[in-house]
């Protein structure tokens, strides 16, 4: 019971360190800036839906993805591993997502699917560690996983429904911080995919008794 507990709590951080729902809130406030709080509230909605059901059914069919591919677990993690730690690195840096910077073209088009949703939400990132933490265990640790995205899905639109008030509570400073706190988080998490991925990797293809 403990070890699931355990599990649960590791998978949703994992989870928040990548979706990063401060970060994102200020995402979300500038790609809904135009909109009236009726559209944004569905906007908000239909984005993480569509996010949940994207990461629920990577979780769901990775063991098939894998067979269909020829994809070994070890090659997953390692590789998840290094795209983690890329999105990590470059929020320890402070970069700014380029859907931040969107042109006023783009403002009066429906953003709840492409960018919000994907890549924002849902991006490779948050399949690959859905994917890591689902693909080679029981089918509960696959609901754990769900569910884990499923109640930062919550969180998130939480924060987007109250998206105006957070970033100005939190003021660009405090975004700034936290974004930084959750690279580091996420580095951490990359590094420790990417070792088990190597032991694994090691035990997979060296010969019994070798």
């Amino acid at each position: 019971m403990i070890d699931l507990v355990t599990l649960g709590v590791t998978v949703f951080m994992g989870f928040f360190a990548i979706m990063n729902p401060i970060a994102n809130t200020a995402v979300f406030t500038g790609l809904t800036a135009s909109q009236s709080p009726h559209e944004k509230k569905q906007t908000a909605i239909k984005a993480l839906t569509a996010a949940f059901f994207i990461v629920a059914a990577f979780s769901l069919l990775g063991k098939g993805i894998f067979q269909l591919f020829g994809i070994t677990l070890p090659a997953l993690r390692m590789a998840g591993g290094i795209l983690v730690f890329m999105v990590g690195y470059h929020m320890l840096q402070g970069s700014s997502s380029s859907m931040q910077t969107q042109s006023p073209s783009k403002e009066a088009e429906d953003v709840s699917i492409s960018p919000l949703a994907i890549p924002i939400l849902a991006g490779p990132g948050t399949i690959a560690t859905a994917m890591n933490y689902s693909a080679a265990e029981s089918l509960l640790h696959i609901l754990i996983t769900i569910s884990a995205f499923g109640v930062l899905c919550l969180l998130t639109l939480l924060c987007f429904l109250y998206a105006q008030k957070l970033v100005a509570f939190l003021g660009k400073d405090g975004v700034n911080v936290i974004t930084r706190i959750m690279g580091l988080l996420l580095t951490v998490i990359a590094m420790q995919m990417l070792i088990q991925g190597v032991h694994d990797a090691m035990h997979l293809f060296t010969p019994a008794g070798g």
